[in-house]
């Protein structure tokens, strides 16, 4: 004789009991269908809520307030810091390095070194003054000096001319093949 192994819904899932118990039987469709809530003892375990640890969250360097000031952390109070260069020190540095060796450009007839001009005299010197007496002193590009080129990461396609598709010489064929 087999027996017939089933789930029974009684012994995981709450039912109800007196009063609600006679109401589902009555109400119900099935009323051999589970509740569907299982009993908390049964299925879980340990259950929740009986460890007797508490959960503390794990120290960080912002939960430390010392090495978290509220400033460091305000970002309404964020503001651009201006900086500001006047045109005395503008035309200082313009005359500055204006001396240095240029690298791009080759050394030639057109390109004079700018005469050296102290920083006290470059102080008392105005913006315009210093940007007129280093293009008076060297003139960077010319025709024969161009400025250069920035690399690239590929070679320049120049087309050439490439052999005619096979065709006949008598016909008219005006395509031009190029490599």
């Amino acid at each position: 004789m087999a027996t017939r192994k089933a789930a029974d819904h009684t012994l995981y899932h709450l039912s109800p009991k007196g009063f609600w118990k006679k109401f589902r039987d009555a109400v119900a469709v099935d009323p051999a269908i589970s509740s569907g809530l299982p009993l908390p003892t049964v299925n879980r375990q340990p259950p929740p809520g009986s460890r007797p640890e508490k959960y503390s969250t794990p120290a960080t360097k912002a939960s430390d307030p010392a090495q978290n000031p509220y400033w460091k952390r305000d970002v309404r109070r964020a503001y651009p810091q201006l900086s500001v260069v006047t045109q005395s020190e503008l035309s200082t540095l313009l005359i500055q390095h204006s001396n240095t060796p240029e690298l791009a450009v080759p050394p030639g007839p057109e390109v004079t070194s700018v005469p050296s001009v102290s920083a006290a005299s470059a102080q008392q010197l105005g913006l315009s003054e210093a940007v007129s007496t280093i293009n008076a002193a060297r003139k960077a590009y010319s025709t024969s000096v161009l400025p250069p080129t920035p690399p690239t990461p590929f070679k320049r396609w120049v087309p050439e001319r490439a052999p005619d598709a096979p065709h006949d010489p008598n016909a008219y064929f005006p395509m031009i093949l190029v490599k």
